[in-house]
């Protein structure tokens, strides 16, 4: 092989392996930011149903409050 025809090899051997490195990278990169999202979208789902839960909390209390009040009032 003429030395030419070497160097070419060597280049696209070169550039094949850095772009099979890259889209490997790249892969590993977005799996984790799509795992990162859905982690993210539970804890604010939680967090939702924590405030959730804390509102119905407060609804039942305000409601006896005035159910309380009613009865002493009207009675």
């Amino acid at each position: 092989m003429s030395l030419a025809s070497k160097a070419t090899f060597a280049a696209s051997l070169t550039v094949s392996v850095g772009i099979i490195v890259y889209i490997h990278y790249k892969q590993h990169s977005d799996r984790e930011q799509l795992r990162g999202g859905v982690l993210r979208d539970l804890e604010l789902q939680q967090m939702k149903k924590t405030q959730n839960i804390y509102m119905l909390e407060q609804q039942n209390h305000l409601t006896s409050q005035y159910k309380t009040q009613d009865d002493a009032g009207g009675g």
